[in-house]
């Protein structure tokens, strides 16, 4: 593994070898993760799958204690209001504690530290889930399948099965 596998953001998709080095074969591969199957980088696709069920099931937990109306934009300000929250509470807790989100789960995949260390941890999650909620740090992706938001905190998210 290159001394300096994080690269640099803005040099573009083979950002994540050094001076000199060939880019990696594979998402993960600069970090020495398996190409395929369980403990390799998630794709992009069931990230975002993830994503989607877990604003669903903010959603749906919301809608069990603050009214839902469609016809009336005020109540529905407040609920999504509130359902940012529920989702960035959930999320962060359920990764800090976990290491997954419910979405994450159903789909196979789980957030993991760079460092080995088993559990996320509270700081990491919280910095996570709110860099997350931008969208923009998520959606940039490095060649080892990093987003900027998991480079930020020392993270990586992984297929489970």
């Amino acid at each position: 593994m290159s001394d300096r596998w994080t690269g640099t953001w803005l040099s573009g998709p083979g950002s994540a070898s050094g001076p000199g080095e060939d880019p990696p074969k594979w998402p993960g591969e600069g970090m020495g993760l398996p190409e395929a199957g369980p403990g390799s980088v998630a794709g992009r696709g069931a990230r975002l799958a993830a994503f989607v069920l877990d604003l669903v099931v903010a959603s749906l937990l919301t809608s069990l204690f603050v009214e839902v109306d469609v016809a009336r934009p005020e109540v529905m300000s407040t609920f999504n209001a509130w359902a940012v929250l529920v989702w960035f509470l959930v999320s962060a807790g359920a990764v800090s504690v976990f290491g997954f989100t419910p979405g994450m789960f159903a789909l196979g995949v789980r957030v993991v530290r760079v460092d080995g260390t088993q559990f996320v941890g509270p700081l990491r999650a919280v910095v996570r889930t709110a860099m997350t909620a931008v969208i923009l740090p998520a959606a940039l992706i490095d060649a080892n399948g990093r987003g900027l938001h998991d480079r930020a905190v020392g993270t990586v998210v992984v297929r489970t099965r």
